[in-house]
C-alpha cells in the first residue's frame, strides 16, 4: 500500500480499516466489561478468546458459513488454553503439548484460507498461554475466560454484520471498483510509447488476479443478498445490484479490448492517436476510482470526467489514416483501431451508467442482465470442508504436511534452543516470544516466508521500542487503553494490506496488553530480550523454510494445464451459446422462440461460469507463478514457457470475450469461422493429438472484419500453448533432482 493520499483516503473510507475498528471495538469490550465489574485481569484472557475470532473474522470473502467457522475458531482456541496450560508446569510436558498442537493446527492449511485463519488463531493462543506456569485453577478460570471472550465476540460480530450488512457490501463494492480503477490504470500504460511491453504485461497480469479476487469478493457479498420488493432497504440493494453487474461488463469490455501493441504502436508510431487512448483509459480510471470512493461513503457522484473529448479525437484520426494515399496502414490494421474505439466507447458508456447508478433514483430497477434467481448461487464460492481432507494429505508428498513438520520442527528447536541458554524458571517467558515469532513468520510457502521474515522482524522490533516509549510518556490506564485500541485497530486492518505495519502495531498491542496482566514483562531489560527472541525466532523460520520445502515449481504444470483447461470450456461452452442464439434467431415462429429461450438461458449462464472459473484459473497460476520467481534461483524451472503460457492464455480469454458476443444472435457463423474456432478447442486439448491440418484462413468483410484480427490472436495463442505445454512435459535436470531429493 502506498502512502500516497488517494491510497490512504482508499483505506479510511474502506472495509479494511471499518472492519479492523470493528474487530478492535469486539475484543477490547470485554476488557472494560472485566474492568467494570473489578475483573480486568480476567477481563485481559477474555479478549485474547476474542482476538482469535478477529483473525478469523475477516472483511471479503464468503460470509455464509463464516459463523459456523468462528465457532469451531472458538472451541480450537479454548482447547489450546487447556491443553497448554495443563502442560505449562511440566516443561517436558509442555515441549510435547506444542509440537502436537505445531502439527495438528497447521494441518488446517488444507481448508483453505480460513482453515489456516484458524490454525493461526489456535497457535496464537497456545503461544500467549504458555507465558508462565499455570496451577490448575487458573487453567480452568483462563479456559472459561477465554470461552466466554471468543463467544462475546462471535455474538458482537454477528450482530454488527447484522446491522451493518448493506454498509460491509457497499464496502466490499467499492473495493472491487478501486481493483477495477488500478486495472485500467495498468491498461493505459500500453498506448504510452515510452513503457517497456514486457513489463506492462507483468504489471497487467497481477493487477488482473487482484482483481478477479476482489471481484470474486464482491460476487459472493451482493449475490447473498439480491433486491426483492420493497423491502427495507431496496433502494440500496438494487444500486449495489446494478453497480456491480455494471462492472462486471465493463470488466469484460476492458478484457476484450486485448490487441497486438506492438503493431498498434508501429502503426500509430509518432501520432496523437495512442496519447488519446491513453488519456481515455487514465480518466476512465479517475473516474472509477472516484464512483468507488463514493461507494464506500454511500455518496451520489455528480463531478464527472469525461471521455467524449478523446474519444472524438480518436475517430478524428482514424478518418485521417483511411485518407492517406500511401496504402498504410493497411485495412486490418485500421480495423484494429476501430475495435479499441468501439470498446473505449463502450466502457464510457458503462461508467456513465455505473455514475448514475450511485444517484439511487426512485424509479430504478435491477437490471436484468443478469437473470435475479437461484441460479446465481453456482457464481458463490462453495466450501465443503471435512477432517477426511487432513487425513488424506498426511503423507508427505503433501505440501501441507510438509508445512506442519517445518513448523513443529522449528517449534521444537526454539524451545529446547531457549531452555539450554536462559534459567529454567525463565524457560516458558523465552520460548513463547520466540514460538509466537516463527508461527507468525512461517507460511506453507518459501517465498511468502521469506517476505514475512524481514517484515515481521522489523515491525517486531519497531513495536518493542514504542511499547515502553508509550509507557515512559504516561502511566493512566485510560491513555494505555486508548493506544492499545488503537493499535489493535491498525493491526486488524493492516494485516492484509501492509505487513510490516501490521506486525509494529500488533507488537504493540501484545506487549502493552501483558502490561496490565503482569506490569514487570514491560521494561528495558525484557524489551530488548523480547527483541533477541525475534532475531531467533526469524533465524529458524528461515532455516526450518529449507526442510522438506514445497516448492511451487511442483505445482506449475498442474496450474498451466487446469488453466488451459478452463480456457478450453470457456471457449467451448462460448461456441454453445453461439449456437443456441442462433437457433433462437432463425426460429420460425413465437412458439418455437419460447420453446428455446431456457436453453439460450442456460448457455448463457454456462459460459459465464466457464468465464468466472477462467479468471480464478488464471489467478492462481498467476500467483505461484510470481511466488517461484521470489524463490531461490536453483528452483526456477522453464520460466519462459510458463510466461509466454501466462501471456497466451491471457490473449485467448481476451479474444474469446470480444469474440463470442459479436457472434451471439447472428443467424449463422461462416463456415471458415467455425472451422477456425473448433480447430482452436481441439490445440487446447492436451490429451488428443494436434489436429494435423491448420484450418484455411479466415477472411471477412462488412460487418465481419473486426473478427478477423481476434480469430488470428487465438489461432496464434492456441498453437504456442500446445508448444509449450509440450516443453513443461519433461522436467528439466534441477527439477529432476528436486523430486528425488524430496
Amino acid at each position: 500500500m502506498h502512502l500516497n493520499i488517494p491510497y490512504l483516503r482508499r483505506f479510511l473510507y474502506g472495509h479494511y480499516f471499518f472492519g479492523g475498528i470493528r474487530q478492535a471495538v469486539g475484543m477490547l469490550l470485554p476488557a472494560i466489561l472485566g474492568s467494570f465489574f473489578g475483573h480486568f485481569a480476567l477481563g485481559i484472557v477474555a479478549t485474547l478468546g476474542a482476538l482469535c475470532l478477529a483473525i478469523i473474522d475477516q472483511p471479503g470473502g464468503p460470509q455464509r458459513h463464516l459463523p459456523g467457522e468462528m465457532l469451531a475458531g472458538a472451541f480450537i482456541c479454548t482447547a489450546s488454553v487447556a491443553v497448554t496450560g495443563l502442560a505449562s508446569t511440566h516443561p517436558a510436558l509442555l515441549w510435547l503439548a506444542v509440537i502436537a498442537q505445531c502439527f495438528f493446527l497447521s494441518m488446517f492449511t488444507v481448508f483453505g484460507r480460513r482453515g489456516s485463519l484458524m490454525a493461526f488463531g489456535g497457535l496464537l493462543l497456545m503461544t500467549l498461554t504458555m507465558h508462565t506456569p499455570m496451577p490448575p485453577e487458573l487453567v480452568l478460570t483462563d479456559t472459561v475466560a477465554t470461552l466466554a471472550g471468543a463467544l462475546f465476540y462471535l455474538c458482537f460480530s454477528m450482530l454488527t454484520r447484522s446491522m451493518m450488512m448493506l454498509y460491509a457490501e457497499r464496502q466490499t463494492l467499492a473495493a472491487a471498483l478501486f481493483a477495477t480503477a488500478d486495472y485500467v490504470a495498468v491498461r493505459s500504460r500500453f498506448y504510452d510509447e515510452t513503457t517497456d511491453l514486457d513489463e506492462v504485461y507483468r504489471l497487467l497480469i497481477r493487477s488482473q488476479s487482484a482483481m478477479s479476487e476482489k471481484h470474486q469478493f464482491a460476487r459472493d457479498n451482493v449475490l447473498r443478498a439480491l433486491p426483492k420488493g420493497n423491502s427495507h432497504g431496496n433502494a440500496d440493494r438494487i444500486m449495489i445490484w446494478n453497480i456491480f453487474v455494471d462492472m462486471l461488463q465493463l470488466r469484460d469490455t476492458l478484457l476484450a479490448t486485448y490487441t497486438d501493441y506492438a503493431l498498434l504502436r508501429r502503426t500509430l508510431a509518432g501520432q496523437d492517436a495512442l496519447i488519446f487512448m491513453r488519456d481515455a483509459l487514465r480518466k476512465m480510471s479517475i473516474e472509477l476510482d472516484r464512483i468507488a470512493l463514493d461507494v464506500s461513503r454511500n455518496h451520489a457522484t455528480h463531478y464527472r470526467n469525461s471521455t467524449k473529448a478523446e474519444l472524438l479525437a480518436i475517430e478524428y484520426e482514424i478518418e485521417k489514416l483511411r485518407q492517406r494515399k500511401d496504402g498504410q496502414p493497411e485495412p486490418e490494421a485500421i480495423s484494429l483501431i476501430v475495435l479499441v474505439l468501439r470498446r473505449l466507447r463502450n466502457a464510457a458508456r458503462i461508467l456513465d451508467r455505473i455514475a448514475a447508478h450511485t444517484l439511487k433514483s426512485p424509479d430504478a430497477q435491477p437490471t436484468d442482465a443478469l437473470r435475479i434467481d437461484k441460479t446465481l448461487t453456482q457464481f458463490m464460492t462453495r466450501q465443503r470442508p471435512s477432517l477426511s481432507m487432513i487425513t488424506r494429505n498426511l503423507r508427505l508428498d503433501s505440501p501441507h504436511c510438509r508445512y506442519a513438520i517445518r513448523i513443529s520442527l522449528a517449534a521444537a528447536l526454539g524451545m529446547l534452543l531457549t531452555a539450554g541458554w536462559v534459567p529454567s524458571q525463565h524457560f516458558a517467558a523465552h520460548s513463547y516470544w520466540v514460538v509466537l515469532t516463527i508461527i507468525i513468520i512461517m507460511k506453507p510457502g518459501f517465498a511468502l516466508t521469506r517476505q514475512r521474515n524481514f517484515s515481521r522482524l522489523t515491525g517486531t522490533l519497531i513495536g518493542c521500542l514504542l511499547a515502553p516509549a508509550v509507557l515512559l510518556v504516561t502511566a493512566k490506564a485510560p491513555l494505555i487503553f486508548a493506544v492499545m485500541l488503537l493499535a489493535c485497530a491498525l493491526g486488524n486492518s493492516l494485516a492484509q494490506l501492509n505487513y510490516l505495519a501490521s506486525s509494529l502495531f500488533t507488537t504493540l498491542y501484545v506487549v502493552l496488553a501483558y502490561h496490565f496482566l503482569s506490569p514487570e514483562t514491560v521494561s528495558l531489560e525484557v524489551i530488548s530480550e523480547r527483541a533477541l527472541d525475534t532475531l531467533l525466532g526469524s533465524a529458524l523460520s528461515l532455516v526450518c523454510s529449507y526442510v522438506l520445502p514445497w516448492w511451487e515449481s511442483r505445482s506449475m504444470r498442474p496450474l498451466a494445464l487446469d488453466t488451459v483447461r478452463t480456457n478450453r470450456d470457456y471457449l467451448r461452452t462460448g461456441l454453445r451459446y453461439v449456437r443456441a442464439e442462433a437457433e433462437y434467431a432463425g426460429a420460425a415462429d413465437d412458439n418455437t422462440r419460447a420453446a428455446l429461450a431456457p436453453a439460450v438461458a442456460d448457455a448463457d449462464l454456462a459460459w459465464r461460469l466457464a468465464r468466472k472459473n477462467v479468471h480464478n484459473a488464471f489467478s492462481n497460476f498467476t500467483e505461484a507463478f510470481y511466488r517461484m520467481m521470489q524463490e531461490p534461483r536453483s528452483h526456477q524451472v522453464h520460466v519462459p514457457e510458463l510466461n509466454h503460457l501466462l501471456i497466451q492464455n491471457h490473449v485467448l480469454a481476451l479474444q474469446t470475450t470480444a469474440v463470442i458476443p459479436l457472434l451471439a444472435g447472428r443467424a449463422g457463423m461462416p463456415p471458415a469461422l467455425e472451422q477456425s474456432l473448433e480447430y482452436i478447442v481441439r490445440q487446447l486439448d492436451e490429451g488428443s493429438p494436434a489436429p494435423a491440418d491448420p484450418p484455411a484462413p479466415y477472411e471477412a468483410e462488412g460487418e465481419l472484419l473486426t473478427l478477423a484480427y481476434p480469430v488470428k490472436q487465438m489461432l496464434r495463442a492456441s498453437e504456442t500453448i500446445r508448444q509449450e505445454l509440450a516443453a513443461l512435459g519433461t522436467p528439466p535436470p534441477s527439477l529432476a533432482v528436486q523430486a528425488a531429493a524430496g
